[in-house]
């Protein structure tokens, strides 16, 4: 009998993929993460995506969280946490690492394990250490499930603002002046550490900006206008990082711009830029966030600035090896010059942050740009690439 004349089964509907959106983690930006999480969630297309929210607690717990954007927003002033959306704090996730099993499994003490699904791709928010910085790159890699964004290396990198202005040195991109303090020289000998600070400060002038070496979210950075302060701000830095960045201070208008990867590779959006906030001495956190200072879109920049900017924000993007997304600051210096500040590959994506603000006004909205980013990383495959 031909195998055409055979009973056809009917063909069996395909589900939609799985996104898990995991916020939170360890880091001092793990309330910002929530946030970042929450506008996600609610930009994604149900109708195209499953979507299961995981949220890491600050002590690193993997916990289910409630698929409720609007309890993830800041309010009165005071950032949410993941352990305010989850019903059990003892209940947990576990992700498996095995590349032939996507499957995520809920459990809790004295019950039966409850298998979650299959995760299609994970779309990581989390901003700082132990998740924007490869360790959770690392997992995903080892797990064999796609994820949003920048790989290990690229992670890593932009997570170490001193590495990261190394690479871009070695490529020809334009750094500011920086001394990099780290831990034992400051816990042996804090004098000399201290001398190393003043010397920088005597070349280059005060101001200088004291910030930890791998943290966002202009969290733990202090101005430092002469020597009185300086112990303080060190110490600041530390609660973060240990190992601390000393920058000093560049005149000019700060400038972003935004990078997202197309099918043929990257583009940069029409740049920002971020005027000096009133009621603060900088860009601090208070000034993002909390009082939501807002961005120039599109800067007022000429032709030829704009299209350099542009151009300098692909070149950061690829000589870090980046993937997915990156928002790279500069200052346009007043000589006419883009210095480059750093990048973030997994920059701020509440919908006051700059970066979908930029891509909006390049013509792709919020939710089309969450579908860009979900469905780059399905296009990837995990491992060497």
């Amino acid at each position: 009998m031909s195998s055409e004349n055979l009973p056809q089964s009917p063909e069996q509907p395909s589900r939609k993929p799985r996104v898990a959106v995991v916020c939170g983690g360890r880091s001092s930006e793990h309330g910002i993460s929530v946030v970042t999480a929450g506008a996600v969630l609610r930009a994604i297309d149900r109708t195209k995506y499953e979507v299961l929210p995981i949220g890491i607690t600050r002590d690193g717990r993997w916990a289910l969280t409630a698929d409720e954007p609007e309890r993830m927003a800041i309010t009165e002033g005071r950032t949410p946490s993941v352990e305010e959306l989850t019903d059990s704090a003892e209940g947990g996730v576990v992700l498996p690492v095995d590349p032939a099993n996507r499957e995520v499994v809920y459990s809790e003490p004295g019950s039966v394990p409850k298998a979650l699904g299959e995760v299609d791709v994970v779309f990581p928010v989390l901003h700082g250490p132990y998740g924007e910085d490869g360790t959770l790159q690392g997992l995903l890699e080892l797990s064999g499930v796609p994820y949003v964004g920048s790989g290990v290396l690229a992670s890593a990198v932009g997570q170490d603002k001193e590495y990261m202005k190394r690479v871009f040195t070695s490529f020809g991109l334009k750094v500011g002046p920086y001394v990099v303090i780290r831990p034992r020289e400051w816990a042996q000998d804090p004098s000399a550490a201290r001398k190393k600070i003043v010397d920088f400060a005597g070349e280059y002038g005060w101001p200088l900006f004291v910030k930890p070496a791998r943290a966002g979210s202009s969290i733990g950075i202090t101005k430092v206008d002469d020597l009185s302060g300086l112990d303080e701000a060190v110490e600041e830095a530390q609660r973060h990082d240990p190992k601390v960045l000393v920058e000093a201070a560049l005149r000019g208008r700060e400038i972003e711009c935004g990078v997202l990867e197309f099918e043929d590779g990257p583009r940069a959006s029409v740049p920002a830029e971020i005027p000096p906030p009133e009621a603060h001495a900088y860009y601090d956190f208070e000034a993002k966030y909390i009082d939501s200072t807002p961005g120039v879109v599109p800067a007022p920049l000429t032709d030829e600035e704009t299209a350099e900017v542009r151009r300098l924000a692909v070149e950061a993007f690829e000589a870090a090896s980046c993937e997915g997304l990156v928002r790279a600051d500069f200052f346009l210096t007043e000589d006419g010059e883009f210095v480059i500040n750093e990048i973030n590959t997994m920059p701020g994506f509440t919908p006051i942050s700059m970066y979908p603000q930029m891509w909006q006004a390049s013509g792709i909205s919020y939710p089309e740009l969450v579908d860009r980013l979900i469905q780059a990383a399905l296009r990837r495959s995990t491992g060497l690439r």
